[in-house]
């Protein structure tokens, strides 16, 4: 079959793509160095939504190839450049369209039209050059990588292959060019580093060090430059030297660690980053083509998988869902926010100043019980923004304007009179939240909004005794706080819209991505992780190993072990968490009398870490005295059995609550506020997957094709 054919079947699949044209336009390069043609990639809007490559875009370029294809044959051009619409290159294959895919053959279309098209750059008659000006990701990488010359734009803020982070591999030409370009060891860092840390992104310098693109030019006058240089090496002027790549022990050594790098983060529970690694190892001899089969046959194996489809699904949880909350009340009812007040001075509530004083530029004041706490927390702001200076985040000047912006009271009447927005930070226990809440209200104007970063405890109780509860409203964040992007809005019984509103839209000034949930034990996030470690807690105290119950949870690739995350969170809280909901729940939430007296031996965790050992985490000596277990020994999978039951039953009850609107948001609050794993697609679509969410409640959470192949 023809590349037109396979692209026109592929496209009949993708009636709604969004389709990039490939405009061809001529010019004479400078210095007499001849007639050029440049192939511009755009799909007509502007940057905010970026070119990409369906069945009809890569048809558009094939038909464009076809016609420099004729004209670098008869003389009439010395090369070909491949640039983009203003701030984006291409940032790769239309997810839209994979998502519709049924059948296999389908999805090696997909692999094989991309591969036709983009290798016929490598085989024209003249020098072909990619002119990276913008954004490039995934197929906007790869076929730049099909060129015989790339230049990069120093201003270029995202260049990156972050097929693996979603469930892939790089399979238009990454996996198998990229490695014989640069070094198998830095393709490693590039396709499967990167892609596992969060999607990381590389900027046009780091672009060029790696020695991925030929050139770094400005972005002002980048194209114009380009030009001059590509005249220069079609002239001769300029040689291109690219290192030697070493094709031994090195090679060997790059796959290896991205496996190491692979087991640390999905320990062997999602397929794609270790296809990848089987295809940089194979391209090792340098046959491109052999790499090309390879890749189609990746492509389509893991686009039938329900990784990907469970990694797609999570992306627009993130890209679309995060950014209009299911909910949240019209955005018109929303008031201003000039001023904000924190009470307390505390590590969190300082945190939390910093990020209001960042985001919203606005006075920020600080009260606590005494003068040196109230110095201690402006102080921690001053220091954070000092480094931020440093770094070179900052200017001088706006670091003194935001200096000046942060304050510190003893007085609440003073601090908070005219404040808009006051949150409180303090000691997790009602009465005291109830008391603050009260001061607050005396002195606070009538239209400020009262929210509460609590973790677990009823914002309706905390609310209960003011004058004015419909103002109060729970803004739970996660720590650490300029780091997790997730934000639990509580509704209370009492709060109204337009409080909600502003709690909505002070969220998006935060960049955070905020999910409404109802007022119940511990929201959305720690309740699923009460729950989860909870059993865990149980099967030790039953008398399993803790070395099997923590093996158990592996194949689910977390980003850390149960009692890692509960070395972070601290065990004092995780114990408290657990007895607010034992309180709630007694029948489903247990308090594990082992925490317990962790928690009183004041013991830091379950873990020490030693030089010797790598730093890899040891059940302490002192913790493994502590430990009282009974005889009830259970498998790995025995124990993976019983915590997903129970993570299923949770998420069950709470849709049955009302806790979240949809399923989805559930997921969204896991891979947003606890990092669990896009390849999971949060939990629901891997609780589908595995048959656990039929096995306990009778039905799937999501639709068939929503996070899966669809039938």
């Amino acid at each position: 079959m023809s590349t037109a054919e396979l692209l026109k079947g592929a496209a009949e699949l993708f009636p709604d793509e969004v389709v990039t044209s490939a405009n061809v336009r001529h010019l004479d390069l400078p210095f007499g160095a001849g007639r050029f043609a440049l192939i511009t990639l755009d799909n007509g809007f502007d940057h905010t939504k970026p070119t990409t490559f369906g069945p009809a875009s890569l048809a558009n370029l094939d038909t464009a190839i076809d016609q420099v294809e004729r004209e670098a044959a008869a003389g009439e051009i010395v090369g070909v450049g491949v640039t983009g619409k203003p701030f984006i290159f291409a940032v790769g294959a239309d997810l839209k369209g994979v998502e519709l895919l049924k059948e296999h053959k389908d999805a090696l279309a997909i692999g094989k039209g991309g591969h036709e098209v983009f290798k016929r750059l490598s085989g024209l008659a003249v020098p072909t050059f990619a002119y990276y000006n913008g954004a490039a990701m995934g197929g906007g990488v790869e076929v730049g990588l099909h060129c015989s010359y790339r230049t990069v734009s120093a201003a270029l803020p995202a260049f990156s292959l972050p097929e693996v982070f979603l469930g892939l591999v790089p399979g238009w030409g990454g996996c198998t060019i990229l490695p014989n370009l640069i070094g198998a060891d830095k393709a490693v860092s590039v396709i499967i580093e990167n892609s596992l840390n969060q999607n990381k992104q590389l900027k046009g310098g780091q672009v060029y060090d790696l020695g991925i693109a030929d050139a770094l030019f400005e972005g002002a006058d980048f194209l114009e430059q380009s030009l001059l240089w590509t005249a220069a090496v079609l002239k001769g002027e300029i040689a291109i030297e690219r290192p030697a790549i070493d094709r031994g022990e090195a090679w060997d050594q790059a796959v290896a660690r991205g496996r190491s790098i692979a087991d640390g983060k999905v320990h062997g529970a999602a397929p794609a980053a270790y296809r990848a690694l089987d295809i940089i190892a194979a391209a090792k001899d340098g046959d491109l083509q052999k790499g090309f089969d390879a890749e189609d046959v990746a492509l389509a194996d893991l686009i039938m998988g329900g990784e990907l489809r469970a990694g797609i699904y999570a992306f627009n949880l993130v890209q679309k869902r995060g950014k209009r909350p299911a909910g949240a009340p019209d955005k018109s009812l929303a008031r201003p926010v000039t001023k904000v007040g924190v009470v307390g001075a505390g590590l969190m509530a300082s945190q939390l100043a910093l990020l209001f004083l960042r985001r919203l530029e606005v006075p920020v004041v600080l009260t606590d019980i005494d003068q040196e706490r109230v110095d201690k927390g402006v102080g921690y702001v001053h220091a954070e923004i000092d480094k931020l200076l440093l770094k070179g985040r900052v200017n001088r000047d706006k670091a003194n304007r935001l200096k000046a912006l942060v304050s510190g009271v003893l007085d609440k009447a003073e601090g908070f009179s005219d404040a808009d927005f006051i949150i409180e930070a303090v000691f997790e226990e009602i009465g005291v939240k109830q008391q603050v809440f009260a001061e607050v209200e005396a002195v606070a104007p009538a239209h400020a909004i009262l929210a509460t970063n609590t973790s677990s405890l009823s914002v309706s109780e905390m609310a209960s005794k003011l004058k004015n509860p419909e103002r109060v409203v729970g803004f739970h964040f996660f720590n650490p706080v300029a780091i997790l992007p997730l934000l639990e809005i509580v509704r209370g019984e009492q709060t109204d819209d337009a409080s909600l509103a502003t709690a909505f839209a002070v969220a998006k000034k935060l960049k955070k991505t905020a999910v409404l949930t109802k007022d119940a034990p511990a929201f959305v996030v720690n309740r699923i992780l009460t729950r989860f470690m909870g059993e865990i807690q149980n099967v030790i105290d039953e008398g399993t190993s803790v070395e099997v119950a923590e093996k158990a949870i592996e194949p689910l690739g977390l980003p850390m072990s149960p009692l890692v995350l509960l070395e972070l969170v601290g065990p004092a809280i995780g114990l408290h968490v657990s007895e607010t909901l034992n309180r709630a729940f007694p029948d489903r939430f247990t308090v594990s009398p082992n925490l317990a007296a962790v928690v009183k031996a004041g013991k830091r965790g379950f873990y020490v870490y030693s030089a010797e050992n790598g730093f890899k985490p040891e059940l302490d000596p002192e913790v493994a005295a502590l430990l009282k277990q009974g005889d009830v020994v259970l498998t790995e999978e025995q124990v993976r059995n019983r915590v997903l039951d129970a993570v299923a039953q949770e998420i069950g009850l709470m849709l049955d609550e009302g806790v979240v609107a949809e399923a989805q948001d559930i997921d969204l609050c896991l891979i947003t506020g606890a990092g669990w794993p896009f390849h999971l697609g949060g939990i629901t679509p891997y609780l589908d997957r595995e048959g656990v969410s039929e096995r306990v409640t009778g039905k799937r959470f999501l639709e068939p094709g929503l996070a899966s192949v669809p039938v």
